[in-house]
């Protein structure tokens, strides 16, 4: 607990907080040695002293999921201290029918949450009593199914003591991933890369979710939160057709490694935070 918790704070003091206070954020969750600094670019755009409720939106890693689920526990353990999920909330999604639980072994395997956890934590301690979780886990959605799932969220992300964390990596390069795409026009592999990013997110700052499916489909980019980022680009819709103002900026992004052959591999992370004008 102490070390991760000096680990953190680490992270967060060397970052600023311009888009604060976020109603939403995009970072990533692989292991902190990797990309710890570049979520605390996320995190530090969390006000603790409006939030008070956190949806976590994850994919599914281990198991084909064609909704969302939700988890079978009321408690999450971090090193820190324990998250408590909101059981009125989940009671709120689970009478829409939309939603299936998780199995105990599904929650347990599962990093894309986790990881966000103890993060979670950090940056609302000085509220620690005072804030619940919504745990999701967003599977293998369609497009409409996106668009119904942003439309369910659209009225929780309204409200400005909800935050939404949105938990994706950004391209998996290499043979390991089947995954190989180089522009060569780019320069090195991983400039290409970094170019095939940014070109993503550049598109999820202009919150249109059309054409981030059809940035996905032309260079099929293993964005494995593509899903959760598809069903807050639909949120987002959904409250700009309603005349609400947000914009969505990325802060931060970083690759494990630099890839300079075809047997090299890497992952991308960029945290981004969404704020509402």
């Amino acid at each position: 607990g102490p070390q991760l918790n000096a680990q953190l704070e680490g992270w967060l003091s060397q970052v600023q907080s311009t888009k604060r206070p976020a109603r939403a954020i995009i970072a990533p969750h692989a292991g902190y040695t990797y990309c710890g600094s570049c979520a605390a670019h996320a995190y530090k755009q969390v006000d603790p002293n409006i939030t008070r409720k956190i949806f976590i939106l994850g994919p599914s890693h281990h198991v084909p999921l064609s909704r969302c689920a939700l988890s079978s526990v009321d408690i999450y353990r971090t090193p820190l201290y324990d998250l408590r999920i909101d059981q009125k909330i989940y009671g709120e999604l689970w009478k829409t029918g939309m939603f299936e639980r998780m199995s105990l072994q599904t929650d347990e395997d599962e990093h894309s949450i986790e990881m966000h956890l103890p993060y979670t934590a950090k940056a609302m301690e000085s509220h620690k009593d005072e804030f619940t979780i919504i745990p999701v886990l967003v599977g293998a959605l369609s497009e409409s199914k996106e668009q119904e799932f942003g439309k369910l969220f659209s009225k929780y992300l309204a409200d400005p003591s909800n935050l939404f964390v949105v938990s994706s990596d950004f391209c998996h390069w290499g043979q390991r991933f089947r995954y190989s795409y180089y522009d060569e026009s780019q320069g090195e592999i991983y400039r290409s890369i970094e170019h095939l990013d940014k070109m993503g997110m550049s598109i999820i700052e202009q919150l249109d979710p059309v054409s981030f499916s059809n940035y996905l489909k032309k260079y099929h980019n293993t964005i494995c939160g593509r899903h959760p980022i598809g069903v807050l680009l639909n949120a987002i819709n959904e409250l700009q057709k309603n005349g609400m103002n947000m914009s969505f900026s990325f802060l931060n992004y970083a690759q494990s490694s630099q890839c300079r052959n075809w047997q090299d591999s890497s992952v991308s992370y960029a945290a981004g935070a969404l704020m509402v004008h």
